[in-house]
This record gives structure tokens, C-alpha cells and sequence, in this order.
């Protein structure tokens, strides 16, 4: 999420005369606009701390061993062209593709994948992702398959392992300071490593001459240094950039309107699912019927009108995104505990049953007998999400809850969300390739971090007992099937507690112009996402693209 700005002021600024800059991108050169600076560091180190490495560092320079398809739901053979699991997951080996070679012509064998992972063990302020928590050891097995061992059987561990970016065994073995390394100069696996232009204001990105997958038809990748949306999103309409993953307000008019022919966007609602958490150490937020109560009274087919634009759809009831739809059990909608329809009356039941009457004045009041009054926070800067916020707001007010709004700087609102400071705050979701990720972050009661402490997840507090065994058995089971009956297990016990109040599935947004490429994806054609911040699912889209003749 950053700073959104308005249709009006995009309207307005491009109005204005915008001069392409003399060193403009030349035939075949790709204008991407993700990373937001107003001058570039030269840093393209894939496993830097802090993720302070320039776009598209792990989804165009370096690659994993397996790609993440969220579009569809599944992994695509890359580095690696498959892998099998132990009995019991206990551990997975992964066959390593053949013939691949470093862009400097050197070959890269299992060896470097084994290495990668090592790196890490033996530099833990680079493992961002936590590897090590679940990896006892990673064992060579000859130039074609890594072994790789967990503590405890672990089946949702694949994610983390296949998305690793590896590097070259004979440059990052060499380094005399691996935490401060910025590699200026990469020597990698992918479609786009040599460092063509790097200036403070744009870089070019050039095509690996030893690329396994041929050589790409995108001759390079050209990155404007853009301050903010509304520079950026000038260039865009201006027909300046090609690519582009920024939300755009009322983008059919200030955008695609401006040349149908070739301004598309896209924006699956395939993203984390937005939530508005009740802190549940907080009474009445304790108590299930409150939280069924608060979802009940929210109008989410408004909240998706006037905050999302209607670029979005309201959440289901078992709060799954489209990358989910697989795994969805969908006679859940017609349950009687279903939550996420705008039923006031039922609403106002579960309260009175709770024991939070309405006064005289209509204003709910607690069981000390003093009128229910609270906050949502919500970072300042997001103008979709408060909008969104503003018409909940006005619906628990309506309900008899006087509620606020509250906005803070990003760095504020994250401490106080991961702290449980908060009364309501809205927030995203974890997101993986299985809802296993998903609901452990909002249902695992091992997460549960006291008032105070800092947690990454489970920021609002809740724990299901029963839903633990139901995460023990996913870790060990590699069965379809299985896994399928297990998470729908899991999808009642979300509906039966309430852990959080899902809103909508925030979408993955997309921009591109075929005035110079073709080849994007897109609804007719949703081979990956079009968003470019999706990494290294990314580089599903630099390898298909093409230039225009």
C-alpha cells in the first residue's frame, strides 16, 4: 500500500505538457514503474536485509526453484523441475534443472542451491523468510538433487524453500561482508542481469546472454525514479510507462479511456484478504456473538463501492480470496452462522443477547452500564482503506456503537496493530499458496502474543483450540485430498468463531500499455497476475512479453 492520489488530480496533471526525458527507452526497452524513490540505490543483493533490493531483483534477475502461479492456484517448475516429499514430510528433495549457467557463463548444479541455503543458516539476519526455523540441514545429493531435512514434519515449509532466490556459490562465497553487500554488479540465473545504465533518477536492466530459457524478447528493462503514485501515474497515462502495479483511482476514465485500443488494467482480487480485527482482549471483542454482531451490521457491498472504487467484491464467508476458490467450500454461504451479509436486525439481536442493550438514545450500552465508544485506526495515507473505514464507521455508529476513525503514519499504526493496542483497527491478512498460512495467522493459538509484545500476525489476539489439530495434521499430510477435507474443516471452525471480520479481497492491481509490447496478462488471458510487485511470480510476464514489430 502507499499514498493514493485522487482521479482529480490526475485529471488535472495531465492536462499539463510532460516531456519525455532525451535518454527516453529505445525499441525493444521495457518503462516499469513499481519501486516509488526519488533517486535509485544500487543494490540488486536478492537476499539483502530489509528487502532493500531494486525490482525486479527476485523476479527478474535472480529466480527460485519453483515459481507460485496465484492466478491459478499452483507451482510452475523453474530452477527446479520438480520435487518429492519423504513419508511423513519429513523432509522434500528437489531435482535441479539441467544446463542452466550464471550469466557469466559458469554452470549452476544443485550445488548452489545447497549452498544458497547455508548461506543463510550461517548469516541469520539474511534469512527474512525464517528457513531455519523449520530446516534441521540441507544435504547435497549429487549435481541434480538437493535433500532438504525438517525439524518436524512441515508440509507448508515448500512455499518458503521453492521461493528462495539461489546464488552463485563462487561470487557470495567470496564475500568479505555478506550483511553489507549490495552486489552492483549481478551474477544470476534469470532473464534480465546485466546492469546496463544505473543513474539516480533510472536504470536499464539488460538481457542474460546465457538465459536457459532462450533469450528473452524484451531487449531490456528501463526504471524511472518516480517520488510518488502522482508522478508516476502522470507517466502512465501519459503513455510514458509500460508496466505498472499502482492503484489507480477511477482508472477506466483517467486511463484506459484515454486509448482503449491499448491502456488495459487488470486487478483480480487475488490479494490478501482486508479484515476489520476486533482486539479480543478487549471485552466485549472477547465474546463471539459481539464479533458476528459487528460484521452483521457492515455494509460491505457500500464499503466496496465508495472505498474500493469497485475494483474489488465483498469477502465470502469463509474470507477467501480467488486464490483460494480451489479449496472453498461453498455450502458455507448458505449456513445459518454465515456472517458476512448487512443484516442489521441480527445484528442487534446478538448484542441484546451479549448483553449490550440499547439506552434510551439508541446507544449501545456495555455491561458496566457505560455507553460502548471506540476507534477503528487506520494509516492515514491509504485513501481506499479510509474510505472503507469511514463507511464502517458509520454503520456500528448506526447500530448503536459510536465509532471513530483514527489515521496514523504507517510506522505508528503497524506498532500499535502488532503491539494489540487497538480497539478496531483494518489490516491485511497472510496470504500462501494453501489457506494453511491464512487461517494460521488468524486462528493459531500458539500465536497468541501478550498485549505489548510485538507480533507479526495474530495481531488481534484469538486462538482456536480445535483448530490446532487441524494445523498439526496439515503439516505432515501431502494428499490432495486430504489436505482439501482439512481445510474445510478449518472454514467451519472460522465461521463458528469469528476470529476476524473479513471486508474484501484487496486486488492485485495492474496496468499496462500494448502500444510497444504485447503478451500481458489479463482477464482474457490470466496466465499470472499483471501485477509487477508480484515477485518472482513476475517472471512469468518478462518472459512471455514481446515487442511490438
Amino acid at each position: 500500500m502507499t499514498q493514493r492520489p485522487v482521479a482529480a488530480a490526475l485529471l488535472s496533471l495531465a492536462a499539463l505538457a510532460c516531456t519525455r526525458a532525451s535518454d527516453g527507452p529505445a525499441p525493444g526497452v521495457l518503462v516499469v514503474s513499481v519501486d516509488k524513490q526519488s533517486a535509485w540505490v544500487r543494490n540488486f543483493n536478492p537476499l539483502a536485509a530489509g528487502g532493500g533490493a531494486r525490482w525486479p531483483t527476485t523476479g527478474g534477475i535472480y529466480e527460485p526453484m519453483l515459481v507460485f502461479n496465484s492466478v491459478k492456484g499452483e507451482y510452475v517448475p523453474w530452477l527446479a523441475t520438480g520435487y518429492t516429499w519423504h513419508p511423513g514430510a519429513t523432509g522434500l528433495t528437489f531435482t535441479i534443472r539441467r544446463g542452466v549457467r550464471w550469466s557469466d557463463g559458469a554452470p549452476m548444479t544443485a550445488a548452489d542451491v545447497a549452498f544458497t541455503f547455508d548461506f543463510l543458516r550461517r548469516y541469520p539476519a539474511l534469512d527474512s523468510g525464517g528457513t531455519w526455523k523449520r530446516l534441521d540441514r540441507v544435504t547435497l545429493d549429487d549435481a541434480e538433487h538437493v535433500t532438504f531435512h525438517l525439524r518436524t514434519p512441515h508440509v507448508p515449509a515448500l512455499h518458503g524453500l521453492a521461493l528462495t532466490p539461489i546464488v552463485p556459490e563462487h561470487v557470495f562465497g567470496r564475500l568479505a561482508d555478506p550483511l553489507t553487500f549490495t552486489n552492483p554488479e549481478p551474477v544470476a540465473t534469470g532473464p534480465f542481469t546485466e546492469v546496463r545504465v544505473f543513474k539516480n533518477q533510472v536504470f536499464e536492466l539488460g538481457r542474460n546472454p546465457h538465459y536457459w530459457g532462450g533469450l528473452p524478447a524484451v531487449t531490456a528493462i528501463r526504471q524511472p525514479a518516480f517520488p510518488g503514485n502522482d508522478a508516476a501515474n502522470l507517466a502512465l497515462i501519459n503513455g510514458e510507462v509500460d508496466w505498472a502495479g499502482d492503484f489507480v483511482p477511477a482508472v477506466e476514465r483517467t486511463f484506459v479511456g484515454r486509448d482503449p485500443a491499448h491502456f488495459h488494467s487488470w486487478a483480480p482480487p487475488v490479494g490478501a484478504m482486508v479484515f476489520l480485527y476486533a482486539n479480543t482482549t478487549r471485552p466485549p471483542f472477547d465474546d463471539p456473538r459481539v464479533r458476528r454482531a459487528l460484521s452483521l451490521a457492515i455494509d460491505r457491498e457500500r464499503v466496496v463501492e465508495v472505498g474500493m472504487y469497485g475494483y474489488t467484491r465483498p469477502a465470502n464467508t469463509v474470507a477467501f480470496s480467488a486464490r483460494y476458490d480451489r479449496w472453498r467450500d461453498a455450502t458455507l454461504d448458505d449456513s445459518p452462522e454465515s456472517f458476512v451479509g448487512h443484516d442489521p436486525t441480527t445484528a442487534a439481536a446478538l448484542l441484546d443477547a451479549a448483553g449490550l442493550r440499547a439506552g434510551p438514545d439508541g446507544r449501545r450500552l456495555g455491561r458496566d452500564g457505560q455507553p460502548l465508544t471506540y476507534t477503528i485506526d487506520v494509516v492515514g495515507g491509504w485513501s481506499d482503506w479510509v474510505r472503507s473505514a469511514q463507511v464502517i464507521a458509520r454503520d456500528l455508529t448506526a447500530l448503536g456503537i459510536q465509532t471513530t476513525l483514527r489515521t496514523f503514519e504507517f510506522g505508528a499504526w503497524s506498532e500499535r496493530v502488532q503491539k494489540g493496542e487497538f480497539d478496531l483497527s483494518v489490516g491485511w491478512s497472510d496470504e500462501g499458496p494453501t489457506p494453511y498460512d491464512f487461517y494460521f495467522w488468524l486462528m493459531n493459538p500458539e500465536s497468541v502474543a501478550p498485549v505489548g509484545k510485538a507480533s507479526p500476525g495474530n495481531w488481534h489476539r484469538f486462538g482456536d483450540p480445535e483448530s490446532l489439530a487441524l494445523f498439526e495434521a496439515f503439516r505432515t499430510e501431502t494428499d490432495p485430498q486430504a489436505q482439501q477435507r482439512i481445510v474445510h474443516a478449518l472454514q467451519r471452525r472460522f465461521v463458528a468463531t469469528v476470529p476476524a471480520i473479513p471486508l474484501f479481497p484487496n486486488p492485485s492491481w495492474g496496468t499496462c500499455s500494448t502500444r510497444r509490447f504485447t503478451g500481458f496478462p489479463s482477464e482474457l488471458d490470466p496466465y499470472a497476475r499483471l501485477s509487477p510487485f508480484a515477485q518472482p511470480e513476475s517472471l512469468l510476464v518478462l518472459t512471455r512479453l514481446r515487442p511490438v514489430p
